[in-house]
């Protein structure tokens, strides 16, 4: 490894050292950088060629250069006669300007140490390409090691010499004196150029039709620099000592001869016996055969074999072999044609541009590169002929490399990019947008492809834009996500939205649907499908378009449509428009077919998910079943307190209603403390439901459910079943009429204010319920009271406006009544001594034939009213009846018709007469004491 760096860094050195003392001190340093060594030229190959540079615009420039070592082994004279001949040919050349002609850019410059002078970019000499690599560095190229010519740059570059001695000829009237292969050069983009000047003859009559060139006789003791190359030399230049133009056609003809053979002359010289070299050499021309031509092509060989003829005057001349057959091949016309490109107007150009293609693939990749890819470039200044060159530019990319892309032709096609007229620009860009975004680097796409597709797709040609959007997903899988996700999708949808064209809103719809699969699934089910539902236009075809992209994103492995979209947006779009009247049978059946479709993925999805759920609640409720049961069974005892609780505290409430005097409430409290323990039957309940938890606990649950034990609530006590069954014994009992005190009589009514419990002014501190009712709301009479003992108190009575209060007296031997809340001691009691009913009988007297409900349903309100209120005739009929009439009639308004509590046969009394006010407030002091 250090011997490979120390020979790089020799050769480095070297290489440098060389360059350095070559040009060191040389003006030409002053404006031009000297870069690598790499090819020489010139007669004899004497100049070395360096790559360079212009320092103030950085031109490429080729720096010729003669070190003066290479003679140091001449005496001066001959040192000055070297120096003089090489001057003589670069100032010569400089003076010259053609095409043909090798251009230089800088004179020649002498300094102590070299000669230097700057032209065009140049390769290679012909000489080194035919593989002479005399004075060339050690370590030479490899593209001139490896060079071979094509055969249309064989043919074009012989073609370019024969142009080039022309206009020596004919136009400058000189004789070039020593055309060979080191005095052809080949310039980068591989034209052949004449330079080597130095033993050029002009006419010494150029005024004159027929020119004459002095000519000076050979002389064999000048060192070789200032002698023409004898091999390439026209023998009447050595033996007449005279030459002419001819004597240059016949040096083409011997470089004609080394370029198909290899770069080998047609005679070798003996430099030292140069006259009987060239006499030899005269002999065998004049016998010279097709035979000795063989490695000539066979359409040029006659042409050779005149050139190489020893007489001048039947050599063609310059002008005659330009127009050769040979020289009318394709490629050889092309390049020509190419070559004199800045001559011809817009429409020749044009129609020649048109054709290019065709020959384009005829010719080879390197002639391509080299020699017409320039000239396409050049002509994108004008705007008129882009529309011309770029196709045969975007053709040629297809065959270079990425590199070879990027370095030629991508500089080239950066400020086309932003042409926007002429329109075919555009239009032909977007046809080869696959091509630019394959070998285009990636900053170069975002900076410079797609704004121009961008643009196209906002462009107000709609046929523009319905290319664009027929050529985008050719090419979309080559744009990068964001991209297409952030720039192109939006215009595309804008596209859609915002024209007025209904081609252009379709080919948007199917632009889109042909792209989804480089799409993300969250985006299009975000995006596209809602931007769907804003789309105005309901032509059959964007319609179709609409369920192309709703097909495509259901169906598409990569994306789908969630069973949540398709139930909430999706469906609810597709099902109005498969209705449109616009719709044909077959777009109908595509709608009908797509829903079906989606209905049926929609219904097993779920239907898969539920039974799934299902599993999985059924799984967890046979975990949980032990912890069930046991709340099972703390839910029935916590319910079966709740229940013994209530129990309790009615019986309270019933034995606070029932009590009056102060041993009645000892007698209620020993109640209420036996009522707290639990009754036979709810022992029978509660073994009940744990013999059920039991069993639920031991079989296995068929469907079980998730239950959470709530808490039991305490409800109230519902009193009115009670009430009813107290009033159905009381009027079960037979009463007598009680003796009247007073002649004056009425009939008492049924009191109209009835309520859940009942309510008497005595004690009522006392007599609060535990509830949760008022003690308070009771059931007040508006006349009297029903007279029952004061231990059951059922009835209370009060004044009323109107009428004046009074109360039917009762024996007050009268026992006590209680046929629900009573304790069991009292109910044993009254089982083993019936009870006098007399005061009840004396209270009520004799009653009424009992009405049945149903015969009182069939009669009118007023008829059953007239059973409980006499008639306003009626003797006796006071203040105290009439207020009563008023609470029937209140009582009626009430509705107490269809109410069991106002059952008349419970109510229908005899009538009580009264003598006075206060006779009814001692029978009030009598009954409640």
């Amino acid at each position: 490894m250090e011997s490979m760096l120390n020979k790089l860094k020799s050769t480095v050195t070297k290489v440098t050292a060389d360059v350095t003392s070559a040009v060191m001190g040389n003006p030409v340093t002053r404006e031009f950088d000297v870069g690598r060594h790499i090819a020489s030229g010139g007669n004899g190959l004497a100049w070395k060629i360096f790559n360079g540079t212009k320092k103030s615009t950085k031109q490429e420039v080729a720096v010729f250069v003669f070190d003066k070592k290479l003679i140091d082994k001449y005496q001066k004279f001959e040192k000055d006669q070297i120096i003089d001949s090489l001057k003589r040919g670069v100032q010569q050349l400089t003076r010259l300007r053609h095409p043909r002609l090798l251009t230089v850019q800088h004179p020649l410059e002498e300094s102590r140490d070299c000669l230097a002078f700057c032209t065009e970019p140049v390769f290679a000499s012909l000489a080194n390409v035919l593989g002479n690599w005399e004075n060339l560095p050690s370590s030479i190229s490899p593209d001139i090691k490896d060079y071979k010519l094509y055969d249309v740059e064989t043919k074009y570059g012989l073609l370019q010499v024969s142009e080039g001695l022309s206009f020596l000829h004919s136009s400058v009237k000189m004789v070039h004196g020593n055309v060979t292969p080191e005095n052809i050069i080949l310039n980068k983009s591989g034209a052949w150029k004449i330079m080597g000047f130095d033993f050029c003859v002009s006419s010494s009559n150029p005024s004159e039709q027929e020119p004459k060139f002095p000519c000076k006789e050979w002389d064999p003791n000048l060192p070789s620099l200032c002698l023409p190359n004898p091999e390439y030399l026209a023998p009447e230049y050595i033996l007449s000592v005279s030459c002419e133009t001819a004597s240059d056609m016949y040096s083409l003809g011997t470089v004609m001869y080394a370029v198909f053979n290899k770069g080998k002359p047609i005679f070798e010289v003996n430099k030292q016996d140069i006259y009987k070299s060239f006499s030899r050499q005269l002999d065998q021309l004049s016998r010279l055969g097709s035979s000795s031509l063989t490695s000539i092509p066979e359409e040029v060989r006659e042409h050779v074999k005149l050139l190489l003829n020893v007489t001048p005057t039947v050599r063609p001349d310059a002008d005659q072999m330009t127009k050769i057959p040979f020289f009318d091949d394709v490629g050889a016309v092309t390049l020509q044609y190419f070559d004199t490109l800045f001559q011809r107007d817009n429409l020749q150009k044009s129609q020649f541009f048109k054709g290019l293609p065709k020959v384009l693939p005829k010719l080879p990749k390197r002639v391509i590169v080299q020699r017409i890819l320039p000239a396409l470039t050049s002509e994108f200044v004008n705007p008129d002929m882009v529309p011309f060159v770029l196709p045969n530019v975007l053709l040629i990319a297809e065959e270079c490399t990425k590199e070879e892309y990027v370095k030629l032709i991508l500089p080239e096609l950066g400020p086309v990019f932003k042409q926007q007229e002429p329109i075919q620009i555009l239009l032909i860009f977007l046809q080869k947008m696959d091509l630019l975004l394959t070998k285009t680097p990636p900053d170069e796409i975002k900076n410079s492809v797609l704004p121009m597709v961008y643009r196209a797709l906002e462009a107000p040609s709609i046929q523009i834009q319905e290319l664009c959007l027929n050529i985008i997903p050719t090419f979309a899988n080559l744009i990068d996500y964001p991209s297409m996700k952030n720039a192109l999708i939006p215009r595309i949808k804008n596209a859609c939205l915002q024209t007025s064209s209904l081609a252009v809103r379709v080919n948007s719809l199917v632009c889109l649907g042909k792209i989804l699969e480089y799409l993300d699934k969250w985006f299009v089910l975000d995006d596209i499908l809602p931007f769907l539902q804003q789309i105005p236009s309901k032509e059959p075809a964007v319609l179709m378009g609409i369920l192309g992209i709703y097909k495509c994103t259901f169906t598409h492995k990569k994306l789908g449509i969630t069973k949540e979209q398709l139930a909430g947006k999706v469906l609810p779009h597709l099902i109005p428009l498969s209705i449109e009247n616009n719709l044909n049978l077959n777009q109908f059946s595509s709608f009908i077919a797509v829903i079906k479709e989606m209905l049926s993925r929609l219904e097993s999805e779920h239907r898969t998910k539920l039974e799934q759920l299902h599993m999985m609640q059924e799984q967890q409720r046979s975990l949980d079943i032990g912890s069930q049961m046991n709340a099972s069974e703390e839910t029935s005892v916590t319910h079966a307190g709740s229940q013994q609780i209530d129990k309790v505290f009615n019986n309270i409430g019933a034995d606070l209603l029932t009590g009056g005097e102060s041993e009645n409430k000892e007698d209620g409290l020993q109640n209420k403390q036996k009522k707290a323990s639990l009754t036979l039957e709810e022992k029978q309940k509660l073994a009940k439901e744990q013999e059920q938890a039991q069993k639920l606990k031991s079989q296995q649950p068929l469907k079980p459910q998730v239950h959470t034990p709530i808490a039991p609530t305490k409800q109230t006590k519902d009193l009115t079943e009670t009430l009813m069954d107290n009033m159905t014994s009381l009027t079960s009992l037979s009463v007598s009429t009680p003796k009247l005190s007073a002649p004056s009589t009425f009939t008492s009514v049924p009191s109209t204010g009835l309520s859940m419990m009942f309510s008497t002014p005595i004690d009522n501190t006392k007599r609060n319920l535990t509830n949760g009712l008022n003690a308070n709301m009771g059931f007040q009479t508006s006349g009297f009271s029903m007279p029952v003992s004061p231990n059951q108190n059922f009835f209370s009575s009060s004044s009323t406006a109107g009428a004046s209060a009074m109360t039917l007296g009762a024996p007050p031997t009268l026992s006590n009544y209680s046929s629900l809340s009573g304790p069991p001691a009292a109910g044993k009691q009254a089982q083993q001594r019936p009870a006098d009913m007399s005061a009840l009988n004396n209270l009520f007297g004799p009653q009424k034939p009992k009405v049945s409900m149903n015969q009182l349903s069939q009669q009118k309100p007023n008829q059953w009213l007239n059973q409980f209120v006499p008639p306003q005739g009626s003797p006796g009929m006071g203040s105290a009846a009439m207020g009563t009439q008023v609470n029937v009639m209140g009582q009626a308004a009430f509705g107490m018709q269809g109410n069991p509590f106002f059952n008349p046969q419970n109510f229908a009394q005899p009538p009580t007469t009264m003598t006075s006010s206060s006779s009814a407030s001692n029978d009030l002091k009598d009954l409640f004491g």
